[in-house]
């Protein structure tokens, strides 16, 4: 069952990202969805070389010319596209996926066995 996200009008083209909060494996992380050539896309906050959340500021994932997403810890990009590791320590890695679907004006995620909601109880 998917999870709503946002407004598909609170992500602009290679924009601010809206973060949000998952159980990855069974602990709190940090996620974020953001909007790259006309595409929403979603990710773990979570580097493949070392696991740290990533962004330069809250919601600031991109690089200076808005191509690659950057970590802002040791200059790992990847490609915003599939989170393919495009250069610098983060080798043959990729940043873990997050399932995602806009329509209808509306933004939504889709939990995993490794991936659910947070909830707060």
């Amino acid at each position: 069952m998917a999870v709503d996200l946002c407004a598909s009008e609170d992500l602009t083209e290679r924009g601010r990202a809206l973060a949000f909060d998952v159980l990855w494996r069974g602990e709190p992380a940090r996620a974020f969805a953001l909007r790259f050539d006309h595409r929403v896309v979603a990710y773990l906050n979570r580097c493949a070389h070392v696991p740290v959340e990533m962004d330069w500021n809250p919601g600031e994932f991109l690089d200076a010319d808005k191509t690659f997403i950057l970590c802002s810890i040791h200059g790992a990009s990847y490609h915003p596209q599939d989170g393919r590791c495009a250069g610098g320590p983060c080798g043959r890695g990729r940043l873990v996926g997050i399932p995602i679907r806009e329509e209808g004006g509306r933004v939504a995620w889709y939990p995993s066995p490794d991936l659910q909601p947070l909830s707060f109880t």
